[in-house]
């Protein structure tokens, strides 16, 4: 990766946004770990925080899914959905992340992103979601819902 041109990593990306953002990071990421890790992926969220352009989401995301060790990959999904549940109480995904490593048990942590990033995209939507469709509408407290279907 480190070697590529940036313009086959923004092809390779493509799907994604911000693509040509991120296949430069990408590189540059690539260029770091080489450099200062001897091509070694960092394995703890702490190191991981250190590379530029490395938030808590893909922290937590690189440790839970390349060295199997416990993390909360927090979104827009999660945050939203968890506030909206009232399962916790926050104003960001940073502090969401903590609230949940709170009240969660563990066992739950690596799989919670997954399962709620295909719930918020499907039911669960920021504007108008699918109440009606929901499985756990009777013990959602639904906070921030105006309108819903």
């Amino acid at each position: 990766m480190s070697r590529l041109p940036v313009e086959r990593i923004e092809k390779a990306i493509y799907p994604v946004g911000f693509y040509r953002v991120k296949a430069q990071r990408i590189r540059d990421l690539s260029r770091e770990i080489i450099k200062r890790y001897e091509g070694r992926v960092p394995n703890t969220i702490e190191e991981l925080l250190l590379l530029k352009g490395v938030g808590r989401k893909t922290a937590n995301l690189v440790v839970t899914l390349g060295y199997d060790k416990a993390g909360i990959c927090v979104d827009t999904h999660v945050h939203r959905i968890t506030n909206r549940w009232g399962l916790v109480r926050t104003k960001n995904p940073h502090q969401t992340e903590f609230a949940l490593r709170e009240v969660l048990p563990v066992r739950y942590w690596k799989q919670l992103n997954g399962q709620l990033v295909a719930f918020g995209q499907g039911i669960c939507r920021p504007i108008s979601p699918l109440c009606s469709q929901c499985r756990i509408r009777p013990v959602c407290d639904r906070v921030g819902v105006i309108h819903s279907r």
